[in-house]
């Protein structure tokens, strides 16, 4: 296939993505109205670890990473290479090498809809990375792809200078033109979550602050003694 290498896309601001680091992906995803999550299948290579930066994307034929040679001129201090495939790929298209290469450049980490190899060289430098498979399958340098163009992982658009916020639960995008926004609600929610915790360590239930003994009535939901409900069953035997 033939195709593009854009350059100096818009991005996010900086000020608006370091806003956004400090929020875990499940909260920002709930921000979000339950939006933005990228599939579970993407997992990290590595524990305990959080990034958030600005999304240098690439759209690469399966089992070649000739665009994601192309994609290192692109990446800057800040950004997250995101990397998806024209169809389903398993193989290991990204290693130790490149990751030194964008290191060098700022990139503060790699989401990838296909596999990682030298997963141990990974961690040992502190690069981290998301993907959908670890193996150790080579790749080819041979077929034509795109830079910084929309690609979709799992359903979810991902726009180069989009807001890419990765842990330990998986990865979320937030659309450029809305970080600030978002970064407003994700701090809201942790608020909420905050008085919630307080609450729960004095002892109240969940069912009481959420004022979920309605929802189960209206549910039809009841309460039987251990007792009774032996009796009904046997009753129905």
């Amino acid at each position: 296939m033939s195709g593009v290498i854009v350059t100096d896309p818009p991005k996010a601001d900086a000020e608006d993505v370091e806003a956004l680091a400090g929020y875990g992906v499940a909260t920002v995803h709930e921000a979000m109205g339950r939006t933005g999550l990228l599939p579970g299948r993407l997992r990290p290579i590595q524990q305990g670890t959080r990034v958030a930066g600005t999304a240098v994307t690439v759209l690469s034929w399966p089992g070649d990473n000739l665009m994601i040679h192309a994609a290192v001129e692109q990446c800057g201090d800040g950004d997250i290479l995101v990397v998806a495939t024209t169809s389903p790929s398993t193989d290991g298209m990204f290693g130790e090498l490149f990751a030194t290469a964008l290191a060098r450049r700022g990139v503060r980490g790699l989401v990838i809809d296909a596999g990682v190899r030298d997963t141990a060289e990974l961690r040992a430098m502190g690069f981290p990375a998301w993907a959908a498979a670890v193996c150790a399958q080579g790749t080819v340098k041979a077929t034509g792809g795109s830079v910084n163009v929309p690609v979709a992982i799992g359903g979810q658009v991902v726009r180069p200078g989009d807001v890419i916020l990765a842990d330990d639960d998986g990865v979320v995008v937030v659309p450029r033109e809305h970080a600030r926004r978002v970064a407003g609600a994700s701090k809201a929610r942790e608020t909420k979550e905050a008085a919630s915790r307080a609450a729960f360590l004095e002892g109240q239930l969940g069912l009481d602050r959420y004022g979920l003994r309605d929802t189960l009535a209206r549910l039809g939901v009841t309460y039987r003694s251990y007792d009774e409900h032996a009796r009904d069953e046997g009753a129905g035997s």
